[in-house]
Order: C-alpha cells, then sequence, then structure tokens
C-alpha cells in the first residue's frame, strides 16, 4: 500500500477547501493501492478556513489540518506540510479547486518512470494579467539566478518522492523558495500536461507585496549572481567615470576657454551615488538575511495539530 501524502496550504478558502478535499478522497479512493493523509495548513487565515478544517477531521482522520500561530506565506505553510508529511508521494496543491485532481494520477505516473518530482504544466493559465506578469518575471529571474531549464514549468500542482521531501526539509531557514529548494536536490524532473481549472470561488489573494516578497526571494535566496553583477556595474562606472575625467583634462588643455560642466558633474553625481545606494541595498539585502538566519527566525511556528498520532501497520 502506497501512501500520498496531500499538502494543501489554506489561505482565504473557507467555501473552497472542503469540496477540493473531498475530491481528494473520491479521486484516491477510485484506485487501488494506495492510501492517503491530506495535510490541511491553515496559514492564519482570517476567514473560517481552520473550523471548516476541525470539522472535516473529525468525520475523517486522514484529514489532519495544522493550525500555524501567524502567517508565514505559502513558502512557510508548505514548508509546515513537508515537514509532517510522512508519503511515499507528496502531492503540493491549492486550496481554490484550480489544480486539476482527475489528472492526479497523471502527475503520479513519472515517479514510477524514474523521475524524482513532476509537475502539472498549463498551456494556458486561468489567472489574472497581474499574476500572469509575475510568474513570466520569477521565471525569467530563476533562468538567471539560478540556472532554471528554460523548458521547465513550475506550477503548484506538483508530486515528489519521498527522499526529495525529506532533502528539502533539511533546509530550516527562514526564507524557503520552493524552486530552488527542489533544482538544488534533482535535476530529474518531468512536465504533465494538463489544463488548469477555474477557481471554485472568490479571487487570488496573491498580492503585489507577495509577489514582491517571492521576487527578493528567489533572487537573493540561492544564488551570488546579483552581487556579482554589483561588483561588474561598479567596475564599469568607475571605467566610465576615469574615462570621462580623461576625456574633460584633454578638452581643457585643447581649449582652455572651455568652462566647467557644473551640470553634467551633478548628472554624473547624481547617477553613481544611485548606483552604489542601490548595490548597498542589495548588499545589506543578503547581511539582513544572514542576520534573521543566524538568529534562528523559524520557518513557521504550529499553534496545533489534529490527527497526528503515529502511523501503524501501515501495509495492512
Amino acid at each position: 500500500m502506497e501512501l500520498i501524502s496531500f499538502v494543501i496550504p489554506c489561505y482565504g478558502s473557507e467555501k473552497t477547501v472542503e469540496p477540493v478535499i473531498k475530491e481528494i478522497k473520491q479521486t484516491v479512493a477510485g484506485k487501488d493501492g494506495y492510501d492517503y493523509e491530506i495535510i490541511a495548513v491553515n496559514d492564519c487565515s482570517p476567514d473560517n478556513v481552520w473550523n471548516v478544517l476541525v470539522g472535516l477531521a473529525k468525520e475523517d482522520k486522514r484529514v489532519k489540518p495544522v493550525h500555524l500561530a501567524k502567517n508565514m506565506n505559502r513558502p512557510g505553510a508548505v514548508m509546515a506540510g513537508l515537514n509532517l508529511a510522512e508519503g511515499d508521494i507528496v502531492i503540493i496543491m491549492d486550496d481554490d479547486g484550480q489544480c486539476p485532481m482527475d489528472k492526479l494520477f497523471d502527475l503520479i505516473e513519472p515517479l514510477h518512470n524514474g523521475y524524482d518530482v513532476s509537475m502539472a504544466d498549463y498551456p494556458e493559465r486561468k489567472q489574472s494579467v497581474f499574476k500572469d506578469f509575475g510568474t513570466i518575471v520569477n521565471k525569467k529571474m530563476t533562468e538567471w539566478v539560478i540556472d532554471r531549464p528554460k523548458d521547465l514549468q513550475f506550477t503548484n500542482f506538483m508530486a515528489l518522492k519521498k527522499y526529495i521531501v525529506k532533502e528539502i526539509v533539511k533546509y530550516d531557514n527562514p526564507y524557503p523558495y520552493m524552486t530552488g529548494l527542489i533544482l538544488r536536490s534533482t535535476d530529474s524532473i518531468k512536465n504533465v500536461p494538463m489544463e488548469e481549472r477555474s477557481r471554485l470561488e472568490g479571487r487570488t489573494t496573491f498580492t503585489f507585496s507577495k509577489m514582491l516578497k517571492l521576487w527578493v526571494n528567489g533572487l537573493t535566496a540561492f544564488s551570488i549572481k546579483p552581487l556579482r553583477v554589483s561588483s561588474l556595474l561598479g567596475f564599469v562606472c568607475a571605467a566610465l567615470g576615469a574615462l570621462f575625467g580623461l576625456i574633460t583634462i584633454i578638452r581643457k588643455l585643447l581649449n582652455p576657454a572651455i568652462s566647467e560642466g557644473w551640470s553634467s558633474i551633478v548628472a554624473i553625481i547624481l547617477f553613481v551615488g544611485g548606483l552604489i545606494m542601490l548595490m548597498l541595498g542589495m548588499i545589506g539585502e543578503y547581511l539582513g538575511r544572514i542576520y534573521i538566519s543566524i538568529n534562528e527566525s523559524p520557518q513557521f511556528v504550529i499553534r496545533e495539530k489534529i490527527n497526528f498520532e503515529k502511523r501503524e501497520n501501515r501495509d495492512e
């Protein structure tokens, strides 16, 4: 009997998480040889998600709600679920009904054929223009910063082997970035084409501030390329400054009547000063993350969890 762990970060999904969980049960029940657990992580949602999850947990011991003490955003909630998952296969998915659960075993199949991770590949994304823009920027950034393959799509519906999950949860720093954690663990990743569903209800909670945090996290989490770019820009500016200074001296020697260029000097000072502040800010971001990591700021804090009694006789 193979155990599937479903990890579902929950936020603002009071009306959608129950049908999502019911569909999971129906899908797995229709396939022999599999058991399941559903780890639903309430990321301090402002609505009634926790009470809904508690009610579902009373009906089925396989539903295992987790209540975080504070909002940690999706990456922290996912890491909380992965740390508690016991499955031979772990599925990470959303709580809004967009993940096509009828394609679950299509998603799992590559794991039985030698791949470590498989992910849904949606030819057409059913999301806002704003979120599309964020997805494109994040993709291009990770291609440059952490050498993500250009033909590989990362989505919120994925399946991972147990040993990959164990490797991922070794990362205990406060800035988890799932794309980077997967890519540093394996390159045996398969995309599975399928159609993304529309949200069951409501709108995305993926705000601009969350998008910005995702970009910054992806930019600084697993690469020092931005710092190398800072060094390169510093060298280029220094070289341009030296060249400009040399040209100014030559012009003055050739034509002493040339007046001093106050406006050009101010423009150069403002440009170089702004560039220096930008680079210092980037270095400061890295140092700040190091400081917070040294202080052992947690990825997540669990306030309460239900139905996590020790599993016994799994193969019975």
